[in-house]
């Protein structure tokens, strides 16, 4: 009999859509994918050389629990000089993708029924991560005319005695909005107040194109000290496949989180780890490179977007996401239970373009499209978006 949590978990809706569109490109449609969320890019040629070498050395044994100390010695640099972070190595882990990273710091934090605040859209898998653990995921109700990002009256209208952690992703995922230093300062003193862990999952901290970023564990040795930073290489360095990504906490979470990481994998495949390692120590060029590409088709995203009528969206300072507002769009799609899932499915059955559903991010009136594609997916995918809003009536 299948376990009874089961039943609360909703399935992955952004792997169904590519489960979907595999199908049909299998079958020989011609689909322009705007719904992945994993770079188009190849991984980077030092990081290729490096995990070609660990092969060649036979580093294939097993390692350490909380990752190569290499690449650790690597990560806290990187932290350091990028982040303005100091850790030191026995404060980092390193786990099979950012995912895993935060699964086994809700693990180590949470006891049954504890509370995670989520503020709204959120990332697919937050809420089903906490639920998994057997903790509560309750959603933070956020503005529109602030890009969606949640502020301290926001969170406090949420929080209870069983309160334990402040989930946030920045730049987020799907909007693309990225916090200033001083909604970040806001933010940590709410949750210094009120005894709350924040898990800060930074991703896409590399892919910022407007201010500097700051990473919320920088902002204080209190805010450190409650901060949990997650983060990886799937995005930065294109590498989703290798599943490398990694937490910074303190020296005690992180060797509860090495205890819990113990018994699950062991340890993150150690060829993917000195891909990782050669990623941060060898290809930042690489890296900056992919990010002003980025930036580039960001550009043109919102030039196309902007002259496509009934339509708005949330404009992007980081990732490669944009969140676009078809609420206005309501009386012209015949749908019974959500807007969105129906304006994605008839929008891939009739112009063979793919985008992700808002409700999957927990807002409905929005479907999220990717520009981690070739700008002629992008002005392709686009134009047929446009025709297909243009021939609802």
């Amino acid at each position: 009999m299948i376990s009874k949590k089961l039943s609360y978990i909703t399935p992955s809706f952004t792997i169904g859509i590519s489960s979907k569109v595999s199908q049909l490109k299998e079958k020989g449609e011609n689909i322009i994918d705007l719904s992945i969320g994993e770079p188009d890019f190849n991984i980077p040629d030092l990081a290729k050389k490096e995990a070609i070498e660990a092969l060649n050395l036979h580093k294939t044994k097993y390692d350490l629990v909380s990752g190569v100390k290499d690449l650790r010695k690597e990560i806290c640099d990187k932290l350091k000089s990028e982040n303005n972070i100091s850790y030191d190595i026995d404060q980092i882990v390193v786990s099979s993708g950012a995912k895993h990273a935060i699964t086994n710091t809700l693990i180590s934090l949470l006891d049954y029924q504890d509370e995670v605040l989520i503020p709204k859209p959120y990332w697919v898998s937050y809420p089903e991560m906490v639920k998994l653990v057997g903790a509560v995921p309750v959603f933070i109700e956020t503005n529109k005319e602030n890009n969606f990002k949640v502020e301290p009256d926001d969170i406090l209208k949420c929080i209870t005695p069983k309160s334990k952690i402040l989930l946030i992703c920045n730049p987020s995922n799907p909007t693309g909005a990225v916090y200033s230093r001083k909604e970040l300062e806001d933010i940590v003193d709410v949750c210094i107040k009120n005894n709350l862990y924040i898990i800060s999952d930074e991703i896409y901290e590399r892919i910022c194109y407007e201010n500097e970023y700051v990473s919320i564990a920088s902002i204080s040795d209190k805010a450190k000290e409650i901060t949990i930073t997650i983060n990886g290489l799937s995005k930065s360095a294109s590498m989703p496949g290798l599943r490398l990504g990694y937490s910074a906490s303190s020296k005690e979470l992180a060797k509860a989180i090495s205890i819990v990481q113990g018994h699950l994998v062991s340890h993150p495949s150690t060829i993917s780890q000195w891909a990782g390692y050669g990623a941060l120590k060898h290809d930042k060029k690489v890296i900056n490179k992919m990010v002003n590409t980025y930036k580039k088709r960001r550009d043109l995203v919102i030039s196309m977007l902007s002259n496509i009528k009934d339509i708005d969206y949330i404009y992007p300072q980081g990732a490669f996401y944009v969140f676009i507002d078809i609420s206005k769009l309501k009386d012209k799609i015949n749908f019974k239970q959500s807007l969105s899932i129906e304006f994605c499915e008839q929008l891939l059955d009739n112009t063979k373009v793919a985008a992700v559903p808002g409700i999957a991010f927990g807002i409905d009136d929005y479907i999220r499209i990717s520009y981690a594609c070739s700008e002629n997916d992008i002005i392709e995918g686009i134009h047929r978006i446009d025709k297909f809003i243009n021939s609802l009536t």
